[in-house]
Parts: C-alpha cells; sequence; structure tokens
C-alpha cells in the first residue's frame, strides 16, 4: 500500500475561484487515494510560518509578500505556490494564465463592437499588471484605444467612500460608449455602482466585464456582470499532481505552470452591440428578438432598408464579421447559456430554442464556433463548477 501523505491546504477556503481550486486539489487526491489534506482552520488567509514543525509532506498555499516566499523555502517541505501576487517567488507555481485572461476579455468587447476601453486594476498585483498588458495590447491590434485606472489595494482602513472617488473621476473622462475590464468582479461590482451615480447606463454607456466568475458579486450586481472564469478546477489539479511530483523527489519545473482561463460567462453588463450604424443597430435588434426562430438574412432585410450588399458592408465595418455569422454567434452565445443551466435541457430542445433548423446543423456550428461538441461542453461547465 501506497505511503500516506500528508498535504496542507494554507489558503483561505471561501472564495469561490479558491473553492473551485479545492474541487481540483481534491479530485487529484480521490485519484491517488494516499492523501491526507488538512485544509486551512481560517476562513482568512494562513500564512506558511504558521506550519513551522506541522509533521506532513507538502503544502499548498499563495505566497503574497517576500516574507511568505521566505518563510516557504525554509520550511523544509515541497511547497507550490498558486499566486501570481508576485513577479518572483523564487517557488514552483500554478496558475491561470493571467495574459489569457486579459486576452479574452478584450476579444469580448471587441465581438461587442467597442473601439474604446478602460482598464481598472491593482497598482500593486503583477497579476493585475500582466491582464492589464494582454487586454491594452489586444485592443491596441484592432485600432481600439484604452485609458487605465490602477488604485492600490490591501488597505482595510481606507474609508469606503475612498474607493470611489478616483474611480467616479476616471470615468467621468471616458466616452461612452466604452467598454471596461477590471482586474476582479469585486472591482467590476464597484464600476457598475460608480455609473449608476453618474447617471451612465450599463451595458449602454458602459459594458463592463471582471474575472472570477464570483456567482454571487455577480448575479447580485446592480447589473448582473459579465466575468472571465478562471477554470479553478483545473489550477488545483494540476497543482496537486506538481506537489505530488516534488514529493517524489523530482526537480521543480523552471517556468510557471499556466492554465487556460475556460470560458467568458456572458451576463448583463455586456449584453449590447455599440455600434452607431442605425442599420446595424436595428438589425441586431431584430436578431436579439428572434433569436429563437429559425431566420436568416433575409429576415434582416426587412427590418432595415438598405440592400443586402450594404447590410454587409455595414456589418463588416461596424463588427468585422458578416450578418449571417452574426446571427451563428448569437444562437451559440444563447446555447451556452441553456447548456449550462442546470434543469439539463436536452440536446433537440436547445437546438430548438436557439433557432437551429435541426439539432445536427447546431451540432456543426456549435463545434465551428467554440471548438467543443455541445455535450463536451455541458461536461465541462458541470466538471468546473
Amino acid at each position: 500500500m501506497a505511503k500516506i501523505r500528508r498535504v496542507a491546504l494554507a489558503f483561505p477556503l471561501s472564495p469561490p475561484h479558491l473553492v473551485r481550486t479545492v474541487q481540483g486539489i481534491g479530485d487529484y487526491a480521490r485519484e491517488r487515494g494516499n492523501w491526507v489534506i488538512s485544509p486551512n482552520p481560517d476562513t482568512y488567509r494562513m500564512s506558511v510560518q504558521a506550519l513551522r514543525g506541522w509533521p506532513g509532506d507538502g503544502i499548498i498555499t499563495m505566497v503574497e509578500t517576500a516574507a511568505e516566499a521566505n518563510a516557504a523555502r525554509r520550511i523544509g517541505l515541497p511547497v507550490v505556490n498558486l499566486s501570481g501576487r508576485m513577479r518572483e517567488a523564487a517557488l514552483p507555481r500554478v496558475m491561470v494564465d493571467q495574459q489569457a485572461i486579459g486576452r479574452l476579455a478584450a476579444e469580448h468587447l471587441l465581438d461587442c463592437g467597442f473601439r474604446r476601453f478602460g482598464y481598472y486594476g491593482s497598482r500593486n498585483a503583477w497579476f493585475s499588471q500582466l491582464r492589464r498588458q494582454a487586454f491594452i495590447e489586444q485592443v491596441a491590434a484592432f485600432g481600439g484605444q484604452c485609458s487605465v485606472l490602477e488604485v492600490s489595494g490591501n488597505n482595510r482602513r481606507r474609508p469606503w467612500l475612498d474607493w470611489f472617488e478616483p474611480l467616479r473621476e476616471w470615468l467621468k473622462t471616458l466616452k461612452p460608449p466604452v467598454g471596461i475590464m477590471a482586474v476582479f468582479d469585486v472591482r467590476a461590482g464597484m464600476v457598475v455602482e460608480a455609473c449608476s451615480r453618474l447617471g451612465l447606463r450599463v451595458p449602454d454607456d458602459v459594458a463592463v466585464i471582471g474575472v472570477d466568475n464570483h456567482e454571487t458579486s455577480c448575479e447580485f450586481c446592480q447589473t448582473p456582470l459579465s466575468s472571465v472564469s478562471r477554470n479553478g478546477r483545473k489550477v488545483g489539479y494540476q497543482a496537486a499532481a506538481l506537489l505530488d511530483q516534488l514529493m517524489d523527489g523530482e526537480r521543480p519545473p523552471r517556468t510557471d505552470i499556466l492554465i487556460q482561463p475556460d470560458e467568458i460567462v456572458r451576463r448583463r453588463s455586456t449584453d449590447v452591440v455599440a455600434v452607431e450604424d442605425p442599420h446595424v443597430v436595428a438589425a441586431v435588434h431584430y436578431i436579439r428578438q428572434h433569436i429563437g426562430e429559425p431566420f436568416g438574412v433575409e429576415a434582416l432585410l426587412r427590418s432595415t432598408p438598405v440592400s443586402r450588399r450594404q447590410l454587409e458592408h455595414r456589418f463588416k465595418q461596424c463588427l468585422g464579421i458578416t450578418p449571417h455569422e452574426f446571427i451563428c454567434r448569437m444562437r451559440v452565445q444563447k446555447a451556452q447559456q441553456l447548456l449550462a443551466d442546470p434543469r439539463q435541457l436536452t440536446l433537440g430542445r436547445i437546438a430548438e430554442a436557439c433557432g437551429f433548423s435541426n439539432s445536427r446543423h447546431f451540432r456543426f456550428v456549435f463545434k465551428r464556433l467554440t471548438g467543443a461538441m455541445p455535450r463536451a461542453y455541458r461536461h465541462a461547465r458541470r466538471q468546473n463548477t
């Protein structure tokens, strides 16, 4: 029988993206069958220093200061770091690909038709810098302009209203319509609240996307928030696998192990098409109103007084794609929402509800736009929740 291995989880277990990380660690532990996990006994952060003298075999933690990094290196046990707050901690690390998060958020807002953008980040966090860099580069590649506001975090004594003043002043400098990425969901919720105080409409004037898919923050926001899901379950699984290798005496990898974020969870805060062409606006409105019906481009031509050639030209100018491709994307977006629905609708019902002529056409278009078959997409969503 394999020797029992005792593994400590020295990080807070309550944030939703870390709950999913713990689930991934648990998946790996069940596969191995010889792990005993000791979770953080407190709701909040736990320093590795608190584990001095602990009779275990390995630690998974979040190192966020130089003092913690030094303590982790001196503790005498294999340690895997989950945190991207510090650029260099000289410890093996598994984390989500922060730059991929920035690119994914930018692509989503670009798909909504925005050409003016903002990034609301944390000045003292390396992961925020990576997200900002990738976000700006992605929007610049498509001719977009981006304004940046970065503020310091981790100041628990700071008055609540002081957080809003620089945000309010920054928002006043932005010309609507504008798409804003916030470094995580709580900051995205602050943007929505500040917009409300300034009389800016979300998403019509300001579209907002966060990171983490923190369901409480997203669903109970004044305008439900779109968010980048971090694929926390896979992060946890790979962190556990790496720790197992280190406990076997293997050398740590020379670079961070990066996990790709899994998807955009689209909600009301980015449910908009930011275009000024009235004919494209009318066509998009028709698509949204009739998405559950099996119509084509011909139906759009009846909703706006331009020729097919003109409409296609206007769509390409405003959105970079044809009307037909836009219809397909809207149908697939609705299908993704229904596939994630806990009611588990049949694929035939979903195809019908999204306006596909039949299930075969649904599967073909879904695979072309997402890279996965509908059933596999549903399974992956279930695994990550």
